[in-house]
């Protein structure tokens, strides 16, 4: 059976936007963002990050940092509220990059869709009822794109890039919501008033 996802993007969404995570000590989650996993969890949603990370490429940092990264973001998830990450995806490329194994143009840099197909693979999603959350104007053109409703937030560069790139930008989000709790509990609410116009 087809299941939602809610993919959320990492930096500026999940954890403080704090340019390039090129240490562990660099990585703050927001709070709320471990309730609003853990709400995900509960709605029978896959809850997938999508990220794009192109330190890596440009030689910031090396990819095993990243890994590391992601298992301490998994770590305090579940130690914050008992959260689940289905998947985490990134992608490490950049055109311009320094190291000739990541400096190529590649199909998962968002906001190209090879993060949610990579998902697809993995998983039987059911795209039109999937919801893409981050706090960049390209993660609401990945979400056109990818045919899921993007929901952008204001932490990060999110108040900056709903005040000034938004307005020209064609992709625009179905909801803009404080932080990642708020986008969820969006998403939550709308489901629950969905089933009680569904019920006879």
């Amino acid at each position: 059976m087809k299941r939602a996802a809610v993919f959320v993007d990492r930096d500026g969404t999940i954890n403080e936007q704090m340019g390039y995570v090129n240490h562990l000590s660099r990585f703050k989650i927001i709070p709320g963002a471990a309730e609003a996993i853990r709400l995900i969890n509960d709605l029978g949603h896959l809850a997938i990050v999508v990220s794009n990370q192109s330190g890596v490429a440009r030689g910031y940092y090396p990819i095993d940092l990243v890994h590391e990264v992601h298992l301490l973001l998994k770590h305090k998830l579940k130690e914050g509220a008992g959260a689940i990450l289905d998947a985490v995806l990134f992608c490490p490329h950049h055109p311009q990059g320094v190291l000739p194994d990541f400096a190529v143009d590649c199909l998962c840099r968002k906001p190209k869709t090879g993060l949610i197909d990579q998902a697809c693979r993995s998983f039987d999603i059911d795209l039109p009822r999937s919801y893409m959350i981050g706090d960049m104007c390209s993660d609401m053109e990945f979400a056109n794109r990818a045919g899921v409703k993007g929901i952008m937030v204001k932490t990060g560069y999110g108040l900056g890039e709903f005040e000034y790139v938004l307005p020209g930008r064609q992709a625009k989000p179905v909801h803009v919501a404080h932080d990642l709790l708020d986008a969820v509990q969006w998403i939550a609410h709308g489901e629950e008033a969905h089933s009680h116009r569904s019920t006879p």
